[in-house]
């Protein structure tokens, strides 16, 4: 019983040691099941690394002995990894748009020649002031007129409510609000362009009347509905 007994002590002591030894710690990271999962390389978009004898050691157990480091890819041509599009097409959004290409310099000719493609009803002028009051409210105000909280310390925040501002287009707005303009930065990359033209639909149906809109409300219960809701004032803050 005595001899059984300091087995078992003396089993559970190596054990223990061998576990321990096997501690992942300081310059010793431990021991690693399939490594390739844990420290995959990723593939250059514009390059490819072919010579699989120069370029790292070779740890890798793929089946045709290429190393660790090889990301060739055969059927990209011009040793590119990342896939061109092909010849003299355009990218368009999954909305159908196409990239934005008018310079932040170009506002008369934007807006001139863009226009809303989103159809003014309830529903779109209701999201519009959603994301009116997360993004504009804090310098344009709730009501428009630039007396918004950051608006009041930078100054100098446009009044969409009065003067010449009231006849601005839709695409010129659009265009501010995509590219910015004096002391408003660029919305561009924060606000996707559907939410955008969303937005020009609110500020010009709900905070200029409708004036010089592209896009008439379908139906006076929208503008009434609006203004039966004009007391909620509540706003989202933005991410910043």
């Amino acid at each position: 019983m005595k001899i059984a007994k300091t087995l078992s002590i003396l089993g559970i002591a190596v054990a223990g040691i061998t576990l321990a030894s096997c501690r992942a710690g300081g310059e010793n990271q431990g021991l690693e099941f399939a490594p390739q999962m844990y420290h995959s390389v990723a593939y250059e978009p514009l390059t490819q690394i072919t010579d699989s004898e120069t370029k790292g050691e070779i740890i890798s157990n793929r089946e045709d002995g290429k190393g660790e480091y090889f990301n060739s890819n055969i059927n990209n041509p011009h040793n590119m990894n990342m896939r061109e599009p092909v010849a003299n097409t355009v990218p368009r959004t999954k909305n159908g748009y196409l990239p934005y290409r008018y310079k932040a310099f170009e506002i008369e000719e934007a807006g001139t020649t863009l226009k809303n493609p989103i159809e003014l009803n309830d529903e779109v002028l209701t999201e519009g002031k959603r994301l009116y009051q997360l993004y504009c409210t804090p310098c344009h105000g709730t009501g428009g007129q630039g007396d918004g909280k950051v608006g009041a310390i930078i100054g100098g925040v446009a009044n969409l409510t009065g003067g010449a501002y009231i006849t601005l287009s839709e695409g010129h707005i659009y265009h501010v609000i995509t590219k910015g303009k004096g002391r408003m930065g660029a919305h561009g990359s924060q606000i996707t362009p559907e939410n955008r033209w969303k937005i020009v639909h609110y500020v010009k149906q709900e905070l200029q009347g409708g004036q010089n809109a592209d896009n008439a409300a379908t139906t006076a219960e929208v503008v009434e509905e609006v203004e039966a809701d004009q007391e909620v004032t509540q706003v989202e803050t933005p991410a910043n």
